[in-house]
């Protein structure tokens, strides 16, 4: 601005000279005189600069103010000016394109937000890691997922990609969502401790599904893809995982239910028929006098109710209804079950979970069954009832034989069984009623002998 007042002061003592100069050539005043009067001239001309440039220096200075403030990101400001000169429309065009700002800058931090709650909303694993295999970005569930326990060492990553990483963390970063962000760890030190199927997934970006045991959720099944970008002359690689097991468990019992909907009508047209000739047939019999006759329709008979009572079976597991949510009555459903079989009851706390009653039962009822015919003591099946913060865990324990591998990797699925008379519909049925109160069934062998079957439900179940 000064550099401006000067060139004006200049220009203006300069035009006062040259306009002086023939005046002083043709009067007949004295050197000292001329001398005085040029002095007086330019300083009445400095004087009246001054004093018309002044409004000129304020709305300079009042431009240069509303600069800064755009430069620092400040668009609130506006400028105002009581000229209707060129300032004024200046000033004008300065206030427009500050309105035109502060909504660019109120729409895309809206946009920010949205972007920031639908990614830590999103029930995937979400991780975002720069060519130097330094995370930037992640979610709520990376966090979960990770957990990490040691900050990592090497500071320099906020030197690779610092732009990158001023987007993760100041932008979309753990700060918003309440957990302890993942951003400034390299993706080997997330994987510390971490099985090696995890590792090789995500080290050779592997897409597809791949298992992994998650503790007393049992194996899991997860789906794992990725995507390549450039982010600040950065190449960027986003992993993406999904929990695939709900899923892939829902499929198989639909493809199930569609098969044994098949099967109970196809039954259910060939009894009709047979149930009415076996009764002819059992006539016929009792007036021949005939014993053979009579005990091979009775054996048939006996083979029909057995057909009936498997094809009511299976329609109960191919229809079973949404669970109706109420707060369970402990002592009501034990008190029901001691009346099935016999079992020790363990719950240390009053536990209150909401749940469909009449499925609770039918599932502890198929378990403490299941229990008292795995060949261990009938007295040492026992009923756990904990809970968490978050989860009440519901346990059966026996002290039978235990399931090997194979037994274990078919247990829940429908018609599977090693029983003699078994229907192999018990724990399938178990965890069709465990998927519609969107929680978890885990099978494990106990480490000293017997199984233990877990039911995992949570607390905010809806």
């Amino acid at each position: 601005m000064r550099l401006i007042k000067n060139k004006l002061r200049v220009a203006a003592l300069c035009a006062t000279a040259i306009g002086m100069a023939p005046m002083l050539y043709v009067s007949d005043l004295s050197v000292v005189q001329k001398a005085l009067l040029v002095l007086v001239s330019l300083c009445l001309c400095a004087l009246a600069v001054k004093v018309c440039t002044a409004p000129i220096n304020k709305q300079l200075e009042a431009l240069k103010i509303g600069l800064l403030n755009f430069k620092d990101g400040e668009f609130s400001s506006t400028l105002a000016c009581k000229t209707s000169d060129e300032f004024k429309t200046l000033f004008q065009l300065y206030n427009d394109t500050a309105e035109t700002l502060r909504r660019e800058k109120q729409w895309l931090y809206q946009r920010e937000l949205m972007l920031d709650k639908v990614l830590h909303s999103s029930p995937d694993v979400l991780l975002l890691v720069n060519d130097q295999k330094h995370v930037v970005l992640s979610n709520r569930q990376a966090c979960e997922f990770f957990h990490p326990t040691t900050r990592m060492e090497d500071t320099g990553s906020e030197e690779n990609g610092a732009g990158a990483n001023k987007l993760g963390a100041s932008r979309l970063g753990a700060s918003s969502s309440g957990t302890r962000s993942l951003e400034g760890y390299t993706l080997g030190t997330l994987l510390n401790n971490k099985p090696d199927t995890l590792k090789d997934v995500l080290l050779e970006n592997r897409e597809g599904l791949f298992t992994l045991p998650q503790g007393a959720s049992g194996i899991q099944t997860w789906h794992m893809s990725t995507g390549t970008f450039l982010l600040n002359n950065q190449t960027h690689r986003l992993y993406i995982l999904k929990q695939m097991t709900r899923e892939l468990n829902r499929q198989e019992v639909s493809v199930w239910k569609k098969v044994i909907r098949v099967i109970s009508h196809e039954l259910n047209n060939s009894l009709g028929p047979i149930s009415s000739l076996l009764h002819s047939g059992q006539i016929v019999g009792q007036q021949n006098g005939d014993a053979r006759l009579v005990r091979v329709f009775h054996t048939i008979e006996e083979r029909i109710a057995h057909l009936n009572q498997f094809v009511q079976g299976y329609g109960r597991f191919a229809k079973l209804p949404p669970p109706v949510l109420a707060t369970i009555d402990w002592d009501k459903i034990t008190a029901q079950l001691s009346n099935q079989c016999d079992f020790k009851l363990t719950m240390q706390e009053a536990v209150e979970v909401k749940a469909d009653a009449v499925q609770l039962e039918q599932l502890l009822i198929n378990l403490l069954k299941n229990a008292h015919e795995s060949g261990g003591d009938p007295q040492d099946v026992e009923l756990v009832i904990k809970q968490t913060a978050s989860q009440v865990i519901i346990e059966v324990l026996d002290s039978g034989k235990g399931m090997t591998d194979s037994v274990m990797t078919n247990a829940l699925v429908p018609f599977y069984s090693t029983k003699a008379n078994g229907s192999g519909l018990g724990l399938a049925l178990c965890r069709e009623i465990t998927d519609a109160h969107n929680g978890h069934l885990v099978i494990q062998n106990r480490k000293d002998k017997g199984l233990c079957v877990r039911f995992i439900i949570d607390k905010t179940t809806k």
